[in-house]
């Protein structure tokens, strides 16, 4: 459908609306609307009729419910079988389905420019997507669905709404940034008026009048939010409200247009600056942790700055900042980062702690995967050896600046990989050790605070009308911790905690414990004092809750831990937290997408604790707590995998015991699973490593296996290969004859993926023949399916259909429908080419059912890919377009640029053998923008010779 077009002939987005060229199709409000809403919310997927029964009655159907369905489909029949409409409703069981071309439905039409719109962000054509989005936003005509308040579509309507609400803030954030403030003023009220707590449009419209130089008019629109939403809510604004309110106040040069360091002047009819498009593939990560905004030491600061930002250096600097623990070296490298970030490395900032203190530092290759994922290349693109890796890394670094901070530092050998080589880009780095063997680095030694700078934090912490009251105490208190900034500024929390206390009784305090204090010039020591004081001023409970937290696998702690390691099951287990960090035991290190915050011990701190769970925490307590916590990591990892399925397919379980968070809670930390699966990562993977080293061997394999769902959708080979083995050897140890078997499985599945097939085979017959003799017929399909696609890679169509047939019979024994899926795409390409095109055919389709049925949208894009190679095959090639095109929706919408630059292929390929030589050309351009973006050498070439045909 064109922009040209008289526009969508069916419209849910606002009251229900069906009509054909000159005519309009008047469908009966009630049953008849309800029905009709539920098939073109679903067009062209099958819908149930027990679906269609609940959506109209809910738990109290009549007897002639399924009777008066049919009646009702009846009806809409008749009323869609006009001229002009080209739609019908058919029966497939279990219900029916309404065929009808998407590009008629407002709906569809509104998801397509999204699509599109998504992909113009990608390329950096900011106007365009823009421009999308608004026309998409435009479609609706009031709230959806109107007039129809069955629950089940209420819910889905709400969803269509907020769908709308967030395609408006996005293409009025583009415009912003596009430099139209003034232009967006009158919008930006209107809308903030008619969704008055909705923040983000309010900080728009807050953004627009401060960039029109109406600063007054922004203040005020904050403070007219405030009071809402305390009388509404009885709510502060959040965050991101009141940093833009204070950004606002003091005129920050961050809120201008790029290319603006003064604050916007006084309305005037110049055209503003617009901010130029991102380059093709040129991520901008934004990776550093939080600031420390009242960091002290001027001095230091500009030192580390004027190394960074010297432009006579004729390659990017490296600076090392080494110095004892508890000196303030990540501090001073985050906030010396921050604050020339902006200006100075605009291609983005990189960081990594490379927890250089732990017994095993981080090895060089996953942090190289890590970088190389933040910009732009897809996990299954990585290379696992390390020395191409930090190749790829050193290409794409080499003519952009980018400002990297590795923090905590073992040795030059680790971070010795990481650096960019020649080019711009600058490195800091943090670690105990001074790193003399690093050729051509700055270094600086930190050691205790000076005087001056100490008293200037205690000010800052703990107020300075107290310090200046009792400036000889704050002397005493400052000589008393040695000038260390983490006992300072542990010290300095408790005194702001308790302003009835005085400095002197805090030096008095110390002074009591002479036997400890003795010790303070002496390193450790002078921090565990320390921290012994603001220890026993903790609740029992949040003691004992401190001490747990040391368990805690990975290098920090998402709240809901707290409530596994308590058995409590609070909707906000975060809470639990807070009183840990307001005496700064615990450190709030970034907030999550979900809003959740991110914790973590610094590295003294957790020995200081782990030495209180030995000493104090009864051994059967402490076992039940780290089974609960861990328990956690398998239940989400295991709902996380659900939602990416639709089910618990393709996957083994075990009788471990799972602790579940509270289910809101858990809904919204696993809104986008594999996000989710990502962030996680190295606590998951290090859940597997402790489960292993407490001999917890059924909950090890089960985790592991189901870690798969992220490491096979991100390339994630290594670390698979790493909790497999670590896996393995705890179910060998511990006899655990299954938990063996499911690990040799997905094993199996690894080196496939990885092009070892005598590794594959030798795993996937051992799991054969425990599952064999265990009679497990799930694991039996899993096998027999990676068996059968060795057989096809080996040449033996005839063994792999063979295995094919059993797996498959395995799958539907155990409802793996997933699973039955797989087979049936895997097996059809045997088909295809012996041309039983009959087969093909039913096989696709029935995947393909089964796939839309659970709504996995990865599995429904391979499916449909595989039907337009087939329709190429039969010479329907013009069909075959369709197909593909369809696809190359479904992957863009998932961020599946592999899948896309495959699809852009085949549409290239398509549209050449027709003879469309343009659109080939356009087609396979795309292709060619996406493989050298991701530094796919092989598919870069492959889509040049397609090209040089042309």
């Amino acid at each position: 459908m064109t922009d040209a077009s008289p526009g969508p002939l069916f419209r849910i987005l606002g009251p229900i609306e069906v009509g054909a060229p000159g005519a309009v199709v008047t469908i009966p409000t009630g049953r008849q609307q309800v029905v009709l809403a539920s098939l073109l919310l679903d067009a062209n997927r099958i819908v149930g009729i027990e679906q269609l029964v609940d959506t109209l009655w809910g738990d109290e159907p009549p007897d002639t419910a399924r009777i008066q369905v049919q009646i009702c489909v009846s009806r809409l029949r008749k009323a869609l079988s006009g001229p002009g409409l080209p739609a019908d409703v058919v029966s497939r069981p279990p219900g029916y389905m309404l065929q009808v071309d998407e590009e008629i439905i407002d709906l569809h039409l509104f998801l397509r420019q999204l699509g599109r719109a998504r992909v113009l962000v990608k390329e950096g054509r900011a106007a365009e997507a823009a421009e999308s989005l608004r026309r998409a936003a435009g479609l609706w005509r009031g709230p959806s669905l109107s007039g129809i308040t069955r629950p089940n579509l209420r819910n889905r309507a709400i969803h269509l709404d907020e769908e709308r609400l967030v395609a408006v803030e996005t293409y009025l954030g583009l415009e912003l940034d596009l430099g139209r403030h003034r232009q967006l003023v009158g919008e930006l009220g209107r809308l903030v008026d008619e969704n008055p707590l909705r923040e983000q449009l309010r900080g728009q419209l807050m953004l627009a009048l401060y960039r029109s130089g109406r600063q007054s008019e922004a203040l005020a629109v904050h403070r007219a939010g405030r009071v809402l939403l305390m009388e509404e809510l009885g709510l502060e604004p959040g965050d991101a409200l009141r940093l833009l309110e204070t950004a606002i106040l003091h005129n920050d040069p961050a809120l201008n247009l790029p290319g603006t360091p003064e604050p916007p002047p006084v309305e005037t009819a110049a055209e503003p600056e617009v901010a130029a498009p991102r380059p093709l593939g040129q991520e901008r990560p934004r990776q550093l942790p939080a600031d420390t905004p009242d960091y002290v030491g001027s001095g230091l600061v500009r030192r580390v700055e004027a190394l960074l930002t010297d432009s006579r250096a004729r390659s990017g600097p490296v600076v090392v900042i080494a110095g004892r623990p508890g000196t303030g070296k990540s501090a001073l490298a985050t906030h010396v980062a921050h604050r020339i970030a902006a200006e100075h490395y605009r291609d983005g900032q990189l960081y990594c702690d490379l927890r250089g203190a732990a017994l095993e530092p981080l090895d060089p290759a996953p942090v190289l995967g890590r970088f190389l994922r933040a910009l732009g290349i897809p996990g299954s693109l990585i290379p696992d050896p390390v020395d191409e890796r930090a190749e790829m890394y050193r290409t794409l670094l080499a003519d952009r600046r980018v400002l990297i901070v590795l923090d905590d530092a073992a040795s030059e050998r680790q971070i010795g990989p990481l650096l960019p080589g020649a080019g711009v880009s600058a490195v800091v780095v943090t670690s105990r050790n001074r790193l003399t063997a690093l050729p051509g680095a700055a270094r600086l030694q930190l050691d205790a605070l000076a005087p001056a700078e100490a008293l200037e934090l205690l000010a800052r912490v703990v107020g300075r009308d107290r310090v200046d009251r009792e400036r000889e105490a704050a002397l005493a208190l400052v000589r008393t911790v040695g000038g260390l900034p983490l006992a300072l500024r542990i010290v300095a929390a408790r005194l702001a905690a308790r302003p009835h206390w005085t400095l002197a009784s805090m030096v008095h305090r110390l002074a009591n414990e002479r036997h400890r204090l003795d010790e303070l010039a002496h390193g450790e020591l002078t921090i565990r004092a320390t921290l012994g004081l603001t220890y026993d001023g903790l609740q029992p409970a949040d003691r004992r809750l401190l001490r747990l937290l040391s368990l805690v696998p990975g290098p920090t702690v998402p709240g809901w831990l707290a409530g596994a390691l308590l058995d409590d099951r609070r909707p906000e287990p975060a809470d639990l937290l807070e009183p840990l960090v307001d005496v700064q035991l615990l450190d709030v290190t970034s907030v999550e997408p979900t809003g959740e915050f991110r914790y973590r011990f610094h590295e003294i701190i957790q020995l200081f604790v782990r030495e209180r769970l030995d000493e104090h925490e009864d051994t059967l307590e402490r076992a039940d707590a780290e089974i609960r916590m861990l328990g956690g990591w398998l239940a989400l990892a295991e709902q996380a995998h659900r939602a990416v399925y639709g089910g618990d397919y393709t996957v083994l379980h075990g009788h471990a015991p799972r602790w579940q968070p509270p289910r809101e809670y858990q809904k919204a930390l696993l809104a986008d699973p594999l996000d989710w699966l990502d962030r996680e990562q190295a606590g998951l993977c290090g859940a597997v490593d402790q489960a292993a080293r407490s001999r917890l061997d059924e909950l090890c394999w089960d985790l592991a296996t189901t870690l798969v769902t992220l490491f096979e959708s991100r390339g994630y080979h290594d670390l698979w290969e790493r909790t497999h083995d670590t896996a393995l050897e705890a179910v060998r140890r511990a006899g655990n004859r299954r938990g063996t078997a499911a690990v040799l499985t997905s094993l199996g599945t690894l080196y496939l993926s990885r092009g070892q097939p005598e590794r594959s085979a030798d795993a996937l017959r051992g799991a054969l023949d425990t599952f064999l003799d265990l009679d497990d017929r799930h694991g039996q399909g899993l096998c027999r399916r990676d068996l059968a696609l060795l057989s096809r890679r080996a040449g033996d169509d005839d063994a792999a259909l063979a295995l094919y047939a059993t797996s498959l019979r395995d799958f539907d024994h155990v409802g793996d429908v997933v699973g039955k899926a797989g087979v049936l795409i895997q097996s059809a390409d045997i088909w295809m080419r012996r041309d039983e095109m009959g087969t093909v055919s039913a096989q696709l389709d029935e995947a393909l059912a089964i796939y839309r049925e659970i709504g996995y949208v990865g599995g429904e894009a391979r499916t449909v890919r595989r039907t337009g190679q087939m329709l190429c095959r039969r010479g329907e090639h013009a069909r075959a377009l369709h197909r593909f095109a369809e696809a190359l929706e479904m992957v863009r919408g998932i961020g599946d640029v592999i899948g896309e630059g495959h699809l852009l292929r085949d549409l290239g390929e398509t549209n050449a053998h027709l003879g469309r030589t343009g659109p080939a050309r356009e087609y396979f351009s795309q292709a060619l923008a996406i493989r050298e973006r991701i530094m796919d050498r092989a598919g870069t070439e492959a889509v040049r010779r397609e090209l040089s045909r042309l």
